[in-house]
């Protein structure tokens, strides 16, 4: 539906996961007979959670600790991490500036040059550990850095922008050819932002395994005050799926995993992205909220430090538990940020649903709060 905002402008309703609720059928379920297992490529998962490539999130350590766990850690291959031998010490003093020096730090931290060595090191230590290995880069640094990524034994390869399209245009570089990149890489690529069905169309023709719904959305972003850019999430995730549907369609059976990035902060977020269509979550302030995440009760992203316009910032976040508990149990408080995994089977059972891809079918209805 259409929305006049005027007489030279139109725009159509869009919803948050705030926005909508799911609701329960005829038939119910005991949560131990549900299951939250899926598979991307040849890579075999126990719960549809990827860890963001965020440095208050994925460390070699968290990514070994939440593969162990069933999920996945994709390490920020641009991150400090990546740019310092040692960069405990450095994510001990992000976590105790002041707010207003946290910009101007963090910019300084992070100019420090990506060395290749610590990009090989980093992931063969994840790889070391026997659990599926994944890492991340900007479009920008892919073509720099891709052949050591793939060198380095990397399972699965991210592209992960603000926004990332099948048809950029640059006048000042040699914008990068993502059908021909994934063509000729033989590594599965999850790649994104989107947030509309014809971006997401693209961006599955291209080869891509998998698609990143969202950008501007999450707990550590600006982007919306900064670049005017938002997605809400409810209606991106079910447009997004609905570019799966029809592609899958055209290519003759090439199923497409959709990925919810950004706005997933509680469980009854994670509940409405599958809900709406998505195959997993990437959690980014969901997991900062571990005591053993590197963040060290901080949240940021990327965007934060970006030397010209940065469009996020460091936040603090309520320290839940291990983890373990973060995404098991037991919760220790009532507000859906532990036992992420608990309460996906309690909504998935008491919906009467045995698996993620039936859980997809679940009735949606519009139920915002405050109205």
């Amino acid at each position: 539906m259409e929305i006049d905002l005027g007489r030279a402008k139109r725009a159509r309703r869009a919803y948050t996961f705030d926005d909508i609720a799911v609701v329960p059928s005829r038939r119910t379920r005991n949560p131990e007979d549900v299951s939250t297992a899926w598979t991307i490529d040849a890579f075999p998962f126990e719960i549809p959670v990827l860890g963001a490539p965020m440095d208050s999130v994925v460390s070699p350590r968290t990514a070994i600790e939440l593969g162990r766990l069933g999920g996945l850690g994709v390490l920020d291959l641009e991150g400090l991490w990546t740019r310092y031998d040692d960069p405990e010490p450095l994510l001990a003093e992000i976590a105790t500036l002041a707010d207003a020096d946290a910009t101007r730090r963090m910019q300084e931290l992070y100019a420090e040059p990506i060395k290749p060595e610590l990009v090989r090191d980093r992931l063969a230590e994840v790889r070391a550990a026997g659990v599926t290995v994944a890492g991340a880069l900007t479009p920008q640094r892919t073509q720099d850095l891709y052949e050591t990524v793939v060198a380095a034994g990397v399972d699965l390869f991210v592209i992960r922008g603000t926004t990332v399209s099948a048809e950029h245009v640059s006048k000042v570089a040699e914008p990068l050819n993502l059908k021909k990149f994934i063509y000729d890489l033989d590594v599965p690529v999850i790649v994104g932002g989107a947030a509309t069905y014809t971006a997401a169309l693209h961006l599955m023709r291209t080869g891509a395994a998998g698609v990143l719904v969202g950008f501007g959305g999450g707990a550590a972003s600006t982007t919306r005050a900064t670049l005017g850019l938002h997605a809400p999430m409810a209606t991106a995730v079910a447009d997004v799926a609905g570019a799966r549907r029809d592609y899958l369609d055209e290519s003759g059976g090439r199923y497409v995993h959709v990925i919810a990035d950004g706005g997933v902060g509680t469980s009854g977020d994670i509940v409405k992205a599958l809900a709406m269509g998505a195959d997993a979550v990437m959690l980014g302030v969901a997991l900062a909220r571990a005591t053993d995440a590197p963040g060290r009760g901080f949240h940021w992203g990327p965007e934060a430090h970006h030397p010209k316009l940065p469009r996020g910032r460091r936040v603090e976040v309520d320290r839940v538990g291990p983890l373990e508990q973060v995404l098991y149990g037991p919760a220790p408080v009532a507000d859906g940020t532990a036992n992420l995994i608990g309460a996906l089977k309690k909504s998935m059972a008491t919906t009467g649903y045995s698996d993620l891809k039936e859980f997809q079918r679940v009735e949606v209805v519009v139920a915002p709060y405050g109205h």
